[in-house]
């Protein structure tokens, strides 16, 4: 057996509230070419001109609604969920973020201080499905500095794990309880990418059907880097496995950034909607997300919830996000050995 570590990568967080830092972290989030997909001349006149300024004290304020005394709720949700596989595995287990702290240098070099002979890193991206924005991008981020750095231990990869049993699983035993009471409709809402996204990661150039609600694209091949795909797919999965029939769910995407098309139907758009269509019991999961963070509690949790009542709805319910729930924890171990013993 090689000696082996796991690093667990996330998204990231600002250092604080403050401005400054909010601001920091918005310019290395947006000037990522994987996110806003332009040349660097124009990312940067949008990001550092336009978008940051605008964006930084707003962002901030937000953040500000949802920080926990410990810190961001994603990195102190990420930490415990990385102490929580620590306790169940002999494994060295190491964290890292996208954007911001923990950098890919200072998780390695940690796991190496642990394990100075490891001979294989175990990268777990925290992001079940494919997207240039999200696992791509932490992907490469992580192989950049593994490869600047010259480190002699090998790098794999859990890859996505949209459809993987254990995954689906976890996902649906930690919405379960929440879905006991009467309800009208589960609404999955997704992380958004642009349109953009979904045809540049598919190197086949197969055709995407993204104005039907019930499929995509029939390529192998296309599925595995297409995110609507598979993002459809675990909503599927998840509700057959819930007992939930067609008409208890739906799909729409939240966090929507610039002009350009996005994938449709947006959740602010369909939140204030859906009390005119009858649906005055609403319950909300992210499951584009595996920790809660802004996007989950401040967006969705608050805001989607007060823009949903605001128009005539009854009762908004939040599932929070998978976080640190023993199925989760007892998933990623799975995903962990899988790779950990496959010949990639």
């Amino acid at each position: 057996m090689r000696k082996t570590g796991v690093i667990l990568m996330n998204l990231g967080s600002p250092d604080s509230t403050e401005v400054r830092d909010v601001r920091k972290y918005l310019n290395e989030f947006l000037m990522d070419k994987r996110v806003i997909d332009k040349p660097f001349w124009l990312r940067f006149l949008l990001v550092k001109g336009i978008i940051t300024p605008f964006r930084a004290p707003k962002s901030a304020e937000a953040y500000s609604t949802i920080w926990w005394k410990e810190g961001s709720p994603l990195i102190v949700l990420s930490e415990r969920l990385r102490e929580a596989i620590q306790k169940k595995t002999d494994l060295p287990v190491e964290l890292s973020m996208r954007y911001g702290n923990p950098t890919p240098e200072a998780s390695y070099n940690a796991l190496l201080k642990r394990m100075p002979d490891v001979e294989e890193v175990i990268l777990v991206p925290l992001y079940p499905h494919y997207a240039m924005s999200s696992f791509e991008t932490a992907v490469e981020h992580m192989k950049k500095a593994h490869k600047k750095n010259n480190y002699s231990f090998a790098l794999k990869v859990v890859p996505p794990y949209y459809k993987h049993p254990a995954y689906i699983n976890a996902l649906s035993e930690s919405m379960r309880p929440y879905l006991q009471e009467d309800f009208d409709q589960l609404l999955f809402s997704y992380h958004g990418i642009p349109v953009s996204h979904i045809y540049k990661t598919d190197t086949t150039n197969s055709f995407h059907n993204l104005n039907s609600p019930e499929e995509c694209c029939t390529h192998e091949a296309a599925q595995a880097t297409c995110y609507r795909y598979q993002v459809m797919t675990t909503s599927r999965l998840v509700a057959k496995a819930l007992g939930l029939s067609k008409k208890q769910w739906q799909i729409s995407y939240q966090s929507r950034l610039g002009r350009d098309p996005w994938l449709l139907p947006n959740t602010q758009v369909r939140l204030p909607e859906l009390p005119g269509e009858h649906i005055k019991k609403l319950v909300v999961a992210c499951p584009s997300f595996v920790s809660d963070c802004l996007e989950t509690l401040e967006e969705i949790e608050m805001r989607g919830k007060e823009d949903f009542l605001k128009h005539g709805g009854e009762k908004y319910t939040y599932i929070p996000c998978m976080n640190t729930c023993e199925p989760w924890i007892d998933a990623l171990l799975q995903l962990i050995e899988e790779t950990a013993t496959s010949a990639g």
